[in-house]
């Protein structure tokens, strides 16, 4: 048996475009996403992930974000408004690195003028021994109620942020706290599970994308060392 990969290492690998109406710049984007060092199966399977999604980015801001600030800039030019600069941004964070499991997130920050920026998150947590992201659900002892632990401490939360006026919310953030609550949004940290909700989803634009922690340990959550096997303390 081959010696069992305990973290990933990697390095970005960066890609940039440039889109023009009529000969002006008028679109920019640029793409950081992880690539592994490594040759074996994992490794490999990881790269063409976040390689894919590269490219998908790139085609997205050349099909829908283009004819934007195409229109957009000649719109400004016959209103002989300052010309626009869209801008578009892929990014990546490893959050956890260790013992067979390896988290990151990655954000997409759209920049269309006027107005907060769009950002979009995702969030991954791969086993590497299996090569496949590993579900939430995995990290909860079988029939634990993790859905309902989960909302209930972001509810807990968010209710003490408001209290402290360090956070705002919609008026029926408790509704869309449950009815947008998505599995696949989470990536793993150094002090529990980070889960979290897309931007406007719980929130006014200024609040971005909303998150919050659930520590290793309570209500039975822990990181397993593979993909429901053993634990971390």
């Amino acid at each position: 048996m081959g010696e069992r990969l305990e973290a990933l290492e990697t390095v970005p690998f960066a890609a940039e475009r440039e889109w023009t109406a009529e000969g002006v710049p008028v679109l920019w984007a640029e793409a950081r996403v992880p690539e592994p060092l490594g040759k074996d199966r994992t490794a490999r399977r990881i790269k063409r992930f976040y390689q894919s999604q590269c490219r998908a980015f790139l085609r997205y801001c050349e099909k829908c974000l283009l004819p934007q600030a195409a229109a957009e800039y000649r719109a400004a030019l016959e209103a002989s408004r300052p010309l626009p600069a869209f801008r578009a941004e892929l990014s990546y964070r490893v959050t956890y690195n260790q013992g067979g499991l390896w988290s990151l997130y990655t954000e997409v920050r759209e920049v269309l003028g006027p107005g907060p920026a769009q950002v979009t998150r995702r969030g991954d947590t791969w086993d590497l021994a299996a090569g496949y992201p590993v579900p939430l659900k995995d990290f909860f002892p079988a029939g634990t109620a993790w859905k309902k632990k989960l909302l209930a401490r972001a509810a807990a939360e968010a209710e003490r942020r408001e209290r402290a006026g360090a956070s705002r919310w919609r008026e029926d953030w408790r509704r869309q706290l449950r009815r947008r609550f998505n599995p696949q949004n989470f990536y793993l940290t150094e002090e529990g599970l980070a889960y979290f909700w897309p931007m406007y989803a719980v929130a006014p634009a200024a609040e971005g994308v909303v998150g919050f922690l659930f520590p290793y340990g309570e209500g039975g959550f822990c990181a397993p060392l593979r993909a429901g096997r053993g634990s971390l303390p």
